[in-house]
């Protein structure tokens, strides 16, 4: 059975003195003299004592630790955007708390809340597709925990973010559909309440206009993301008047649902019907039939900057420079990847 830790307590009591002279002899205060220091340090490195250092951390007013709320850990995106999160955060010294909120709005507000509990010094936050309040962000303004987003923004003023240019994204994949000789190009859009759902739509309307074709509102449905509600927007678009010959999906899942799915519906993938998606995900080169395209998200990228400006935004704050004139706002631009089957 494992002893507990040695306190500053129990080393005072051993050598008659006070609990604040141990502190000051271990920190080497110049009020304390250099033998009652060299006795001091002597039994602490005897009795294996190690510093407490959330009590430190406590009496700092930081713990260096900062917290990541997420939507899923099992998607490759987000286990790279982690990658480098953690790996920013290690070169200076800081601990990450990770939490997954599932895509759930009730959850996402109770990590929130344990984040703050846990004094974490600031969140880096991807929301999740069904949070349409936002409130339980805003409310950390009070605590004065900065809250850094990344890759699903929310539509809130005033916030730092990083986040890949999905409009100009969203036109290279269409241009590239159309000088591949489509012009009956469908998309599955993701849920009305992401930011990107919105930015992606814009794009597709640009595209479209930009080659003087007429934009038919009936080609973009909107899905939930999940497999089921991939197969419905399917059906709904294979059912429109003008049946799509390609297909912009939301990201690589959903290209590898729809993919599947119209399989089974004896569809020839990439030559009766065409994918486009976003990501650019590793699981794409483990599949039979591939979108012929996806664009790249830079997740280590983004992770990254997120926790370069949250650990900027600490270092301030440290500093006395609270005063926010100006917020970080990074758009990374795109790019549009073209896979060999």
């Amino acid at each position: 059975m494992q002893s507990k830790p040695t306190t500053i307590k129990e080393i005072a009591q051993i050598l008659g003195i006070s609990v604040s002279t141990v502190s000051r002899a271990l920190h080497d205060h110049p009020s304390i003299g250099l033998t009652t220091r060299m006795k001091v340090k002597k039994l602490a490195d005897e009795l294996n004592y190690e510093p407490n250092q959330t009590a430190i951390f406590l009496q700092q007013g930081k713990t260096h630790t900062i917290g990541v709320i997420l939507p899923e850990l099992s998607e490759a995106f987000f286990s790279s955007a982690i990658s480098a999160i953690e790996d920013t955060a290690y070169k200076k010294n800081y601990t990450v708390l990770l939490a997954q909120s599932h895509d759930d709005e009730q959850k996402e507000k109770q990590l929130v809340e344990k984040m703050k509990n846990h004094r974490v010094d600031g969140l880096l936050v991807s929301v999740g597709k069904n949070t349409s309040s936002f409130q339980h962000f805003e409310s950390l303004k009070k605590y004065d925990i900065p809250v850094v987003f990344f890759d699903r923004i929310p539509p809130m003023q005033n916030i730092h973010y990083v986040a890949c240019n999905m409009e100009i994204g969203t036109i290279e994949a269409v241009s590239y559909l159309l000088k591949r000789g489509h012009r009956a190009i469908g998309m599955i859009n993701g849920p009305q309440t992401m930011v990107a759902t919105g930015e992606r739509k814009e794009g597709y309307i640009k595209a479209m206009t930009k080659n003087r074709l007429k934009f038919d509102p009936s080609l973009i449905v909107s899905c939930d993301l999940t497999e089921d509600g991939t197969k419905a927007a399917l059906d709904e678009l294979l059912a429109s008047k003008r049946k799509p010959t390609a297909i912009v999906t939301f990201n690589d899942y959903v290209a590898l649902f729809a993919i599947k799915y119209a399989q089974k519906l004896k569809i020839n993938i990439n030559k009766d019907l065409e994918f486009v998606s976003y990501a650019n995900l590793p699981l794409i080169n483990y599949m039979e039939n591939i979108p012929a395209a996806s664009v790249e998200q830079f997740p280590y990228l983004q992770g990254q900057k997120a926790t370069d400006i949250l650990l900027d935004l600490l270092r301030n704050k440290q500093q006395g420079s609270n005063e926010q004139s100006a917020y970080y706002k990074i758009i990374i631009e795109s790019q549009l990847i073209e896979n060999k089957q």
